[in-house]
């Protein structure tokens, strides 16, 4: 950070960048409901929380999947309160719980869970720091489907690997993270690839719309070319990294 604005600055400029977009990371509904339909084992009214929910675009569309109540966790006041008045519009205060809270440190009683769904979050924890964390919360037999940044081969270009290793020095290949998942406590079920269509129509192209609505103050600024630089890297190299999704059951 520079000194004409501070590190909690550039944050609320971030926020305000990703402000009533439907999604703050890269997804896709239809993707994520292909996948709800696939889990095998669930009970008939699972017990749900959607950890690192965002403005909650999956909480929702957990909540029209599954009959069970789904408790949705984010940090970030202003992405809950967009989530609870869409709740009270969709009607569903009586099966969808919006908390602020921070999902590394839930006070929530072991087996308490039957799906734990997080679509790009857990890196705010670290992968494996974040399902050895979950992992209590679970039943016997249990789901989680986690969404993870992800190394697909280990043929990294150079400009990509230099910004991920700054930017996520942690940042692993999907046969890492499926090791991280056993030590947690996991059985891998499926790995499955956010496609990269998903990352623009989603994502990137309504950022770079949002782009030209906002103020451009100095933190502003400094997220955009960020933001831009991010977006370039993924347009060069997206066949190198991406999104995993790892739907893993409780061992």
């Amino acid at each position: 950070m520079t000194s004409e604005f501070t590190e909690n600055d550039y944050i609320a400029a971030l926020i305000e960048l990703h402000e009533g977009a439907a999604f703050k990371g890269p997804g896709d509904k239809d993707f994520s409901r292909s996948l709800m339909a696939s889990l095998p084992g669930l009970p008939p009214n699972p017990r749900i929380a959607d950890l690192g929910c965002g403005s909650g675009v999956m909480t929702l569309l957990l909540a029209e999947n599954f009959a069970g109540k789904v408790k949705a966790v984010d940090l970030s006041a202003d992405f809950i309160e967009e989530l609870r008045r869409d709740i009270a519009a969709a009607g569903l205060g009586d099966r969808v719980e919006a908390i602020c809270a921070d999902m590394g440190a839930l006070e929530w009683p072991p087996a308490s869970l039957d799906l734990i769904w997080s679509e790009g979050a857990a890196y705010n924890l670290g992968f494996e720091r974040a399902l050895t964390l979950w992992r209590p919360l679970l039943a016997p037999g249990g789901l989680a489907v986690i969404s993870e940044l992800s190394w697909f081969s280990d043929a990294r270009p150079g400009p990509v690997l230099d910004y991920w290793q700054a930017a996520y020095p942690v940042m692993g290949s999907e046969a890492d993270n499926q090791a991280h998942a056993g030590r947690a406590g996991f059985e891998v079920l499926e790995v499955r690839r956010l496609p990269p269509e998903s990352w623009w129509r989603n994502y990137y192209d309504p950022l770079k719309a949002r782009m030209q609505q906002v103020e451009r103050t100095p933190a502003m600024a400094a997220v955009i070319e960020e933001t831009n630089t991010e977006m370039d890297l993924f347009r060069r190299f997206s066949d190198a990294y991406g999104y995993s999704f790892y739907v893993l059951r409780a061992a």
